[in-house]
């Protein structure tokens, strides 16, 4: 990992340290702040080791081998040997919704995850296109900062919702006024899921241009990708991923939860249509026109 990702990594890191140690501190003071502390580094951990299995669980994405998808696997190591990535494993996330993510710490460590309604729909060329997105996600570093900023950003968004619920009951007690309690308490539940929005989406848009550039090129398919962009599209317009959680919603190729409540307060992604746009600008400097 270079310095840049380095940086990026802890600057994230302690952006939303930070976040939690101010929920916490509203919450019940510096002994709850610092417990919040102690949370994040435990956290930043087992997120930075586990990152893979914590997306996969949250997902019940199943590892599959060679022998049990075959042409799937096949897709995969070809293009990860175009890529010069040793080849990532792969799952199978049961969902009929169409769409796909990267994650892991590094390329040695990768997994590249597919729904079935992904391989319903899509034919050869164009889950080709998407698998060397993904890829180029791998290749970019972009899986750790990702998945991080999903699990922690998940974790505040839970704080939040909690924090709704003690308004409603009664505040927390203690030593400060009841009205400055539930007035804190209502404030969290309103800023912290928003902050953490705001962090995906401006970790999310530059890399997805990246990532759509990197799929054209590695497949040498920019028009199957294009193709694929729009029926995941026009899949998830109509049929939205609604058992999963809305803050790794930056991590698929779509973002997955469109029209679903907290989900949409900001986009993750660039508009599906600049994509294809700048996908035919990138066919057609490799002499493919469509």
């Amino acid at each position: 990992m270079g310095f840049a990702m380095w940086l990026r990594t802890g600057l994230l890191m302690a952006v939303l340290t930070g976040l939690l140690m101010g929920i916490g501190y509203l919450f019940g003071g510096p002994n709850l702040a610092l417990v919040m502390f102690l949370f994040s580094m435990l956290f930043n951990f087992i997120t930075y080791w586990y990152s893979d299995r914590i997306v996969l669980g949250w997902y019940k994405a199943r590892v599959v081998d060679e022998y049990e998808a075959p042409e799937l696997y096949s897709i995969v190591r070809n293009l990860a040997e175009r890529a010069g990535l040793p080849t990532p494993k792969v799952a199978i996330i049961p969902t009929d919704t169409p769409n796909a993510f990267a994650t892991g710490r590094d390329p040695d460590h990768a997994v590249v995850a597919v729904t079935q309604g992904l391989l319903r729909i899509l034919n050869r060329d164009e889950l080709e296109g998407v698998l060397g997105h993904e890829l180029t996600h791998v290749k970019n570093r972009d899986m750790l900062i990702g998945t991080f900023a999903a699990a922690m950003a998940g974790a505040i968004i839970q704080l939040a919702y909690w924090a709704r619920w003690i308004a409603i009951f009664g505040g927390f007690g203690g030593d400060r006024d009841d009205g400055e309690n539930v007035l804190a308490v209502i404030l969290v539940a309103i800023l912290a899921p928003i902050a953490a929005m705001l962090i995906q989406a401006a970790i999310s848009r530059s890399r997805e241009f990246l990532a759509d550039e990197g799929g054209a090129r590695i497949s040498g398919k920019p028009q199957a990708l294009a193709s694929a962009l729009m029926k995941i599209d026009e899949a998830v317009r109509y049929r939205p991923l609604k058992n999963g959680n809305p803050a790794t919603a930056h991590m698929f190729i779509i973002n997955p939860f469109r029209g679903l409540g907290l989900a949409t307060l900001f986009s993750t992604h660039p508009p599906t249509e600049v994509r294809i746009e700048r996908l035919r600008k990138i066919a057609e400097e490799m002499g493919i026109y469509f």
